[in-house]
């Protein structure tokens, strides 16, 4: 990772390493490295939201990594902390999107207001700024600021989208942006959904729908069904995961405003609970601020440590 990148993923989870550095010093005392001691950092732990079950299995490593080294002292602690956190989130491949479709398909799924139609057009930049040749597809039908919006995004990304009428079938978008990639001659296309749980049962249909529509006409699509999660909402990201999992095969996450929020530790949540991997994350409001995500250097900027 760049400085520059190193610098804002830092800034990003400000807030939650503030909220566990604030607890490493009110709470811990790390000069007597006994059962007290790892209660109070699991309470820490717990607070950043990476939620019970997690950080039990965190503190169960590190207790291990403690009795099998002789650690002492808060330094030795953190530092077996960051290689503990490391082997959660680990940095062993799979984070890079799965483009091998002609055209490849690129599903975005989530609740409403997690940032679904803005991580699109952020996504087709990038893919763009790589060399790739990205179309839009504005399937979220039910909301017609939706297909506005991702309109204006699209502009600014410089990337053509594929619209219908307010109320069309989500589908009838795919099937339509598909063919418009043939056309154009472009490799990837992305898909914009709807995320309304209100009417959860027929959400899930639609989706399962769109996706039989893209598998006939590419088989092995959607080549990504990337979940997009508001970082703020916390352990409710979980909830979110297993639902979406009933219609769509989620091969990844993309975590929006994870520079906004105190619960950083969710993105640990996330991988140890689901086992799906964060490929991306949103750190700021421009076309440019979406950026893979690295385990290693998020682990680091999480603690502190350089």
């Amino acid at each position: 990772m760049t400085d520059s990148l190193w610098t804002r993923m830092k800034e990003g989870l400000k807030r939650t390493r503030e909220r566990i550095a604030d607890g490493f010093e009110a709470y811990i005392d790390f000069s007597a490295i006994d059962e007290e001691m790892f209660e109070d950092l699991e309470a820490v732990l717990v607070q950043a939201d990476m939620g019970v079950q997690t950080a039990e299995r965190v503190l169960a490593d590190l207790r291990e990594a403690v009795k099998a080294d002789n650690l002492q002292g808060k330094e030795e602690v953190l530092a077996a902390l960051e290689r503990v956190l490391q082997g959660v989130v680990p940095d062993d491949g799979g984070r890079e999107l799965n483009l091998d479709g002609d055209p490849s398909v690129v599903m975005l799924v989530g609740v409403n207001g997690v940032g679904k139609t803005t991580s699109a057009a952020k996504l087709a930049w990038r893919l763009k700024e790589a060399g790739h040749r990205p179309i839009l597809g504005a399937a979220d039908t039910f909301r017609a600021a939706g297909i506005e919006q991702l309109e204006l995004w699209g502009e600014r990304a410089g990337v053509d989208v594929i619209r219908h009428a307010s109320g069309s079938d989500p589908a009838a978008v795919a099937y339509d942006t598909i063919n418009a990639a043939r056309a154009r001659d472009c490799d990837v296309v992305l898909i914009d959904t709807a995320g309304r749980l209100h009417t959860r049962k027929n959400l899930m249909e639609e989706l399962r729908k769109m996706c039989r529509v893209m598998e006939r006409e590419i088989p092995g699509a959607p080549h990504e069904g990337m979940l997009v999660v508001d970082a703020t909402t916390g352990q409710n990201a979980l909830r979110q995961a297993e639902m979406f999992r009933e219609a769509v095969p989620l091969t990844g996450v993309l975590l929006t405003k994870l520079d906004g929020t105190a619960k950083g530790g969710i993105v640990v949540a996330i991988e140890e609970q689901t086992g799906i991997k964060v490929k991306y994350v949103g750190l700021g409001e421009q076309v440019q601020d979406l950026q893979p995500f690295r385990p290693a250097d998020f682990v680091r900027a999480l603690l502190g440590r350089r």
